[in-house]
């Protein structure tokens, strides 16, 4: 297993524009590797979170990894290609924010994102609701984008615990 520390919140590698994948081979699986047994162990240990992108271990290539209730997404080179205008609220964390504080943002409650998936084939898929959410957050950190800069008013930062008695 290759369980990697996560970049948290203040680390300028989280800022910065993750480079697009053109060689799908042995390095491509070992990030998705590294991604998977990661993501595997932090939902081991912190009992929350779906996903996990690249730039959050160190690999600075445009790669997600989803497995949430047996299912697996891997998207590489993900794009956004259309957004709902209808949007809708949203407490977001994420694991560089060590899962310890929830923001209050918008989110588009459609997406269409076309991606690649590990052998390099074209795929284009609808997420709405809760996915529409998730991906859009994992693709802004390919981008170096945190939850946190969408963050308009102080009042809508909560503390997990806090989040965890009124909303779960």
């Amino acid at each position: 297993m290759a369980i990697k520390e996560v970049l948290m919140i203040g680390n300028p590698k989280l800022r910065e524009k993750s480079s697009t994948v053109t060689d799908f081979n042995k390095k491509l699986l070992e990030i998705i590797q590294d991604l998977k047994d990661t993501l595997t162990d932090l939902q081991l240990k912190k009992n929350l979170g779906r996903a996990l992108a690249a730039p959050q271990i160190g690999h600075m290539k445009k790669v997600i990894y989803y497995n949430s209730d047996n299912k697996e997404i891997i998207m590489v080179n993900p794009k956004i290609i259309w957004k709902s205008e209808e949007t809708f609220n949203v407490w977001d964390s994420c694991y560089s924010f060590n899962i310890a504080f929830f923001v209050n943002i918008t989110r588009h409650r459609s997406i269409k994102v076309n991606y690649q998936n590990k052998e390099g084939k074209e795929i284009t898929k609808q997420f709405n609701d809760d996915l529409s959410e998730l991906f859009q957050h994992e693709i802004d950190h390919l981008y170096g984008k945190l939850a946190t800069d969408y963050l308009v008013d102080n009042q809508k930062i909560i503390m997990r615990n806090e989040w965890e008695k009124r909303y779960k």
